[in-house]
C-alpha cells in the first residue's frame, strides 16, 4: 500500500518525540501521518493511552498503519487488544513499525511506566515489524526476539544502535524509513 492510501499514526513514547526525533521527522514529511496525543506524556498511563490509540483508529479515514516507539509499542499493542475485545475497529489496523520496546522488568520498575507491565503479548491480526537493537538499554535483545515471536512480528537486528532515538543518533533514520517503506509494500488493501 501506498502512503497516500493510510492513515499512519505516530505513537511516541514517554515524553514525546522531539523535534529531531525519526518520528517527528517523518510525521513532517508523510502527508497522511499524524501523532496520536497524549493527555500527560510524562506520566504514561497504559489504558489512557490504549484507549486514545483505539479512539484514533475508530476515527481513522483509511486503513491504519502503527508508527509506534518505546512505551509507545506496549500502549499500541494493548490498544488492538481492546479494539478486538470490543469488536470495534481493530479490522482497520493493517500493520504495525514498532522499534525500541521496553523489557517488561523496566516498565515493571519504573514507577512512572508500572502500568505498562504485564501486558498479555499474543499474535497480533495484522503484518508488523519490531525493529531492536542489540545495546537498548531498555529491552535486551533476547526479549526483543520473545516479543517479536509472540507478536509474529518480523524481528529486524539494528546492531548496536541504542534505544534508537535522538540521543543515540537516530535523528532522520532513513535505514528505519527504508524498513517502512517494504513494510507498506507487502501490506494490502
Amino acid at each position: 500500500m501506498r502512503i497516500a492510501e493510510l492513515d499512519l499514526l505516530v505513537i511516541p513514547g514517554w515524553h514525546d518525540s522531539e523535534p529531531d526525533h525519526w518520528q517527528s521527522r517523518w510525521q513532517a514529511r508523510m502527508s497522511t501521518a499524524r501523532r496520536v496525543s497524549q493527555p500527560d506524556f510524562d506520566a504514561p498511563h497504559r489504558d489512557v493511552w490504549a484507549n486514545n490509540i483505539a479512539d484514533a483508529v475508530r476515527l481513522a479515514t483509511r486503513p491504519v498503519v502503527f508508527i509506534a516507539h518505546s512505551v509507545g509499542v506496549l500502549a499500541a499493542v494493548q490498544a488492538v487488544y481492546a479494539l478486538q475485545e470490543s469488536e470495534q475497529g481493530a479490522s482497520n489496523v493493517k500493520g504495525a513499525f514498532f522499534v525500541a520496546p521496553p523489557a517488561d522488568a523496566i516498565t515493571a520498575a519504573t514507577t512512572p511506566l508500572a502500568s505498562f507491565a504485564g501486558i498479555r503479548h499474543t499474535t497480533l491480526p495484522f503484518p508488523s515489524v519490531l525493529v531492536a537493537s542489540r545495546s537498548d538499554p531498555f529491552c535486551g535483545y533476547d526479549e526483543a526476539e520473545t516479543l517479536s515471536k509472540r507478536w509474529d512480528a518480523e524481528l529486524v537486528d539494528a546492531g548496536d544502535s541504542g534505544h534508537l532515538n535522538v540521543a543515540s543518533g537516530h535523528g532522520p533514520w532513513p535505514d528505519g524509513l527504508i524498513r517502512l517503506a517494504s513494510l507498506l509494500r507487502s501490506l494490502s488493501p
